[in-house]
């Protein structure tokens, strides 16, 4: 069987030159790659007591939807700006080149919940440490974050160092 690491597609030179852009569209096209992802996230959730699976977009549903599926848990999206229908909390976050901002329903988590937050990928760590924060802001307390791959050379778990943090990958680069 072969390992995670071999189903991550490794684009150099993208979006700009000196990046080498992991791409997760190569696991998800292999049956056998998905499994292995989904099994492997999820085994980093052995012994945690969780109440609620919050992903974030999009690919944090890609992997936190089965998860969830799972472990008989219900699942939160936290959705860019504008995208959820019903009353909302958001927080803002920085980009490489500018802000952007998330959104969650103001009545997603209830306080006191135990959640974990699943990505795909954690770089900077903005999306996620935002996303964390309206968790919190809700009363939920986050017990877990999970990501499938980590770009450590951009120290984003320094944003996220109160958490307890999993990656199933982690590349050593930008």
């Amino acid at each position: 069987m072969k390992k995670i690491e071999e189903y991550v597609r490794s684009i150099p030179d993208f979006p700009e030159p000196g990046i080498i852009f992991r791409d997760v569209t190569s696991i998800l096209q292999d049956a056998d790659g998905l499994k292995l992802a989904i099994d492997s996230m999820q085994d980093c959730l052995k012994d945690v007591d969780v109440d609620v699976i919050v992903g974030t977009e999009s690919r944090g549903f890609i992997f936190g939807m089965p998860i969830a599926y799972n472990l008989h848990k219900p699942f939160v999206p936290v959705r860019k700006k504008g995208k959820l229908p019903c009353e909302t909390i958001s927080a803002s976050y920085d980009l490489e080149y500018g802000k952007a901002e998330i959104e969650i329903h103001k009545d997603a988590i209830k306080p006191g919940q135990k959640v974990v937050i699943i990505d795909d990928l954690i770089a900077t760590g903005g999306t996620v440490e935002a996303a964390a924060k309206l968790i919190e802001q809700l009363g939920g307390q986050v017990v877990k974050i999970v990501f499938l791959m980590e770009l450590v050379g951009l120290e984003g778990r320094k944003k996220l160092e109160k958490y307890d943090v999993a990656s199933v990958i982690r590349y050593e680069g930008k």
